[in-house]
Formats: structure tokens, sequence, C-alpha cells
């Protein structure tokens, strides 16, 4: 049985900030929303210690210290009507008095909606939205500039006739209500970076200019949850609202900062700064984090650190960050402590140079074209991919490219291999070389990778005019190549970066599909139909990705011919093979990872065997990842001569190496 839940107090009309009497930053917390939690003995994604982990690492940090602790307190019937249903309203309360057989017979019901229920889920539910509208009005009071409300269950899933979705009250759509109702501010943005769309706010505004409601997030031809076309770039509302709903839909998995950060400066400011909002609450998921297996995305705390600050110029700097979703307890903690010390008055860290990619580049454009029927702060033509030049020029990429496809071909007598269908050939043709006997030797090297860099000196920094005769490129394969040679190995050499592409968008497959596509293809085809019985499957930086995934869609045969799985992984997340035990105990036996000795995997909190399920780690004092590999090179060496003459390497021999 469960135990009874708790009487709620009478609730507080107003936010009374506590400790310390001179901060401009408060946070909202409680460990009472914590009993909503899941019976079940699997456990459940939107958890308790969610909320637990990032204020406890607030606390770590002596950031509460710097802050004032705003009161806790449910919210009330009246404010909740402002958004929801009267009908919604008695569902949510009715939990609380639901027995145990109640919650068992339910729970079909209820997986339907995407929730879990438990008697505490009533009180979490109201305490996680009023503490949202206490958030928003100690900021539109001007009690404080800025506040984060650290709460669960989410919200921004809640439609006004429905909960679903890990969501009961829409937090974010009620405290916006609340303010407009009881302070003098009128024009709010809300602003969701949540992985998922947020449908229930979308609904909520959808014909109300003045909310601007403007959403990051992976739609997937509308398959990604919530599903359907609510979400798509022609969603942007009706009716008053026309316009004052803003959908930046990713088409696939893989999204990262530099995606998001040309986001926000081709769409998200400029129509901010149009709308000029008074208040501005960030619908702060998580989700979208390196490292999160619902979102699959690559944001990392630097980049929620970047949007933050951006956000916090606005509306005179009254912002409101509210916690939505986000499952991997390390992401949403760090992700979570990156946006807290910015709002605490910090400055976003140096980001590296970043180029949006192709798929993010197109899906702005295409933002752009809509959302310029609504706001003349937005420039279709400055959003315009770089295909549309093709007819013109030949892009940079390109003609490293055709170098990089000569110098092998002229260097190692490296040959093209065809490709089959027409969009493969199209994205990756001139891409894939062989040595002339990729079908005579014993053994064949298999290397994936992306491009190398291209370091570029400027004759000018202000209008980044380019010093040619000081600029080169730097191909990190160089010396492998090399060295395959020497040994007398066979080599495929793939590079996976693609061309721009002259059809529609949205296309058939993603370009991570495509890349996964022609990685296998080379497989059945070239690697399975030669004489090599030692294959040695090589990946660099983001080509590791689809070497691992060619290793779970092949299991058997590569099990039966690779000796050696050498990746060179940079900062990217590393990941072991999903499929059956005899193939991960396979591929710690044959792997050989280097990895920066700043990697996330080194982390104080990773467990011992989270490291052994990866095979032989090297860990080098290396951070950028077209240098790791040439580090890298004596342990491949040594770490591909012993697999290929079956002795056995330890990990101390290899660690003696020196590789700093």
């Amino acid at each position: 049985m469960y135990p009874k839940p708790p009487s709620s107090p009478a609730p507080r009309a107003s936010s009374v900030p506590l400790h310390p009497p001179d901060a401009t930053v408060g946070f909202v917390y409680g460990t009472e929303m914590t009993t909503h939690c899941s019976i079940s003995p699997d456990g459940h994604p939107e958890a308790p210690d969610r909320i637990i982990r990032i204020w406890n690492a607030l606390v770590a940090r002596h950031y509460t210290l710097k802050a004032k602790r705003i009161p806790l307190r449910p919210v009330m019937k009246q404010e909740a009507l402002l958004v929801h249903s009267e009908d919604l309203w008695d569902r949510i309360e009715a939990i609380q008095h639901m027995s145990a057989q109640d919650i068992t017979d339910s729970e079909k019901y209820y997986e339907q909606l995407s929730l879990y229920v438990s008697p505490f889920t009533t009180r979490s539910a109201r305490l996680s939205c009023g503490g949202v509208i206490e958030a928003c009005l100690a900021v539109a009071k001007g009690e404080l500039k800025k506040t984060f409300a650290v709460v669960r269950p989410p919200g921004h899933h809640a439609e006004p006739e429905e909960h679903m979705g890990f969501c009961f009250f829409n937090n974010v759509a009620v405290a916006a209500r609340v303010v407009q109702q009881l302070t003098p501010l009128r024009k709010i943005l809300i602003l969701d970076w949540d992985v998922h769309h947020g449908n229930g706010t979308q609904r909520a505004f959808n014909d109300d200019p003045t909310v601007l409601y403007i959403s990051l997030h992976r739609y997937d031809k509308g398959e990604f949850y919530p599903c359907g076309p609510f979400g798509s770039l022609q969603s942007c509302g009706e009716g008053p609202g026309l316009g004052y709903s803003v959908n930046i839909p990713w088409p696939e998995k893989g999204m990262a900062d530099a995606d998001y950060i040309h986001a926000f400066q081709k769409i998200v400011m400029p129509i901010a700064m149009e709308f000029a909002p008074e208040l501005v609450i960030i619908s702060a998921g998580f989700d979208a984090a390196v490292g999160d297996d619902l979102g699959e995305c690559l944001v990392t705390p630097a980049g929620y650190a970047h949007m933050t600050y951006m956000l916090g110029g606005l509306a005179g700097g009254r912002l409101v960050v509210a916690l939505e979703g986000g499952y991997n307890l390390d992401s949403i903690t760090n992700s979570a402590l990156a946006v807290t010390e910015i709002i605490l008055g910090g400055a976003p860290g140096e980001m590296k140079s970043m180029v949006a990619s192709e798929a993010a580049a197109e899906t702005v454009w295409l933002v752009a074209r809509e959302q310029s029927k609504y706001w003349r702060s937005v420039s279709p033509k400055a959003c315009e991919p770089q295909e549309e030049a093709a007819s013109l020029a030949f892009s940079v990429p390109e003609i490293l490219k055709l170098h990089r496809q000569y110098y092998l071909y002229s260097k190692h007598d490296m040959m093209q291999v065809p490709l089959v269908g027409p969009e493969l050939e199209q994205r990756f043709s001139a891409q894939v070389m062989c040595t002339p006997d990729i079908f005579q030797k014993d053994t064949l090297v298999f290397m994936v990778h992306e491009f190398g860099n291209l370091r570029v000196e400027l004759a000018s920094s202000i209008n980044c005019d380019v010093q040619l005769e000081r600029s080169y490129l730097i191909d990190f394969s160089k010396d492998l190549v090399a060295w395959v040679n020497a040994e007398g190995f066979s080599l495929l050499d793939v590079n996976l970066f693609p061309r721009p592409s002259d059809q529609p968008f949205p296309r058939p497959k993603g370009i991570n599909e495509l890349r996964k596509d022609v990685v296998t293809y080379l497989w059945d085809n070239y690697v399975q139909l030669c004489n090599a019985t030692t294959i040695i499957l090589v990946g660099h930086g983001p080509g590791c990705q689809f070497l691992m995934d060619l290793i779970d869609l092949r299991a058997t045969s590569v099990m039966k011919s690779v000796k050696a799985v050498v990746q060179v992984v940079g900062h990217s997340t590393l990941r072991p093979p999903k499929n059956a035990d005899d193939l991960r105990e396979w591929y710690r036996e044959n792997s050989f990872v280097a990895l920066p000795a700043s990697h996330q995997l080194f982390s104080p909190d990773t467990r011992a065997k989270d490291l052994k399920k990866h095979g032989s780690l090297q860990k080098i004092d290396e951070e950028q990842s077209v240098k790791l590999i040439i580090k890298a090179l004596p342990a491949i060496k040594a770490f591909v001569k012993s697999r290929v003459s079956g002795t056995d390497l330890t990990q101390n021999a290899m660690s003696n190496m020196h590789l700093t």
C-alpha cells in the first residue's frame, strides 16, 4: 500500500524571497516534488533523481549561497484554469485518492498518454506548477532579475484539455497567464529548447499575439514525440496569433551546438528582438544534451550557456529558467550548472570554430522562408544553404576532396570505388578510395572518417580575407595511410563528409542514414568479397559512430573476420555495441580507443566497469582531434601488430609509450 499523501497547506499569494537580501537571482526547489515516482521495478526516465542531482550540484558549487530561495507552493485551481479545463483539473486532483489497485488497473490508460501516477502525483504536479509561477512572479514584480525553477514533473506537453508526455500541468503556460493577470507585463517570450516540441505550450497560445512561442526540437518528419504536424515549420499559429508560433524542427538526431547557435543567430534572436518581450521564460529541457539517449543530440553545457546568455539580453534582463525534460543525470546536471553560471552573472566560455550541419542549415533556411511572412527581421537570403551558389562556384571542401583523391592516386596508386544508387553516388562519389590489391592481400584496413582540417591565416580579421599562401590542408590520415602501405596491407578509405544535395527538403533519408548505408554497402560488396582473412576497422571522429553501427548490423561476419577495432574518438560520445553479450565480449577483447585526457569518460564519476566495456583505452594529452591520431599512431601500430600476430599487448605496455 502507498502511504497517505500529505495535506496541502494554504498557498502563498506571492513570492517571499529568503536569504541573501542583496541577491538578484532566485531558485525554486523542494524535496516534496520527489515523492512522485514510478513503482515499476525498471524505474522511469522521469525520476526524482533528476532534480535531486541538479540541486545537490548547485549546493556543492555554493551557487545557492549567491541566490535567494523562493518558497514552493502548489498551484491554485483558479490559476490552473487560466490554461486548463476544469475537467483536467478534476482528473489530476482525483489521482491522489487512487488506491494501489486503482493505479495498477489504470496503468495501460496512463501508458497511452506516456504518463505514470502515484498518490503523490497530484501534490508534486501542483508544486511544480506553483514553483514556476512563483519564479515568474518574483521576476515580473521586480523582486529578482533572474530565477531558476528546478521542478518536476515537467509541463510543456500538457495541453489545455489533456495531460501527457510525463506532464500534468503546463507549468510555463500557467505561469505566463498568471504574470499577465497580476502584473503590468503583457508581452512574454517562451523559448523551448527541450528536444521535444512543446505541443501543450503552443496549443495554449496558438491564437494569442501577446505570447511568442519559439521551439527548437527534433521532428523527424513528424515521427518524433509528440508526433504529427503540429510541430512542423508551417505550424505558425492561427487567427490573431498567426506568426507568433515559431517552430525550428530538426529533421534528424545528432544536432549539436553549431546547429542551435546558427538557429539562434538567424531565427530566434532576430524575431525575439523584433517582438521585444517584457519577460523571457525558457522551457529548459536538457534532453538535447550530449549523452541523453532519448534525445540523441549533441548540445554541450557550453551551448546551453551561450543560448542563455543571448536570451538574457532581452526584456531588460528579466529571465526565468524552468526545468522541463532531460533524462541523463550527468547531462542534465552539467547543463543546468552551465545555465546557472550565466544567470548568476557569468559569461559563457569561448567556443571553438563551428559550422552548422547541412540538415540544420537547410532547416533554418526553410524556417526563415516561412517566418519572413510575419517578421521583417528574418532574411531567407541570409540563411541560404551553401549549395545555392553551387552553379557558380566550387566549394572549398570539394576542392580539397579532389586534392585528396589526387594525392591518394599519385602517391599510393589508389583508385576510386564506384557506388550503387544515385543518392550514394551523388553524395559520396570520389570519396571512397582503395588500393589496387584490395582483393589479393591477407590483411585489409577499412578506415572510416570525415574530412581533415583547413588551417587558414587571415590577411585581415575584419573582412576575413584569406592569406592563401599561408593556408594549408591538414590531412590527419596521411601518416596512417603511409604506414598501412608500408606494412603491405590493403586499404579501403571512406570519407563520410557529404556533398551538398540538390534534392528537395525534407528528403527520404537523413545524412546519417546515408552514411550508415554507404559503410554497410562497402562491407557487403567489397570487404566481404575480398580474400583478406584479417580485417582492421579504423574510425576517426564522427566516423566511429558508423563503424559501431556496422558492428551492430553485421555482428556475425564482423566477429568472424575483424581482428582489431581502432577508434580515435575526439570528444564525441563513445558507445559499445548494442547487441548480444558475445558481441560485447568480442568487442572488449579487440577494441582500442584513443581519447583526449579531458574526455568525459575519464571523469571521476565513471565506474570501472564502464571503462572496461570499451576495451583498451589510451588516454592522450591532446585536445585537437586532428592531432590526436598522429600522437596515437605508435600505440595504434603496436595494437594492430599484436592483433594481427596473435600476441597480447597489455594496457601497461601501451601506457608506457608516453603519448603526450
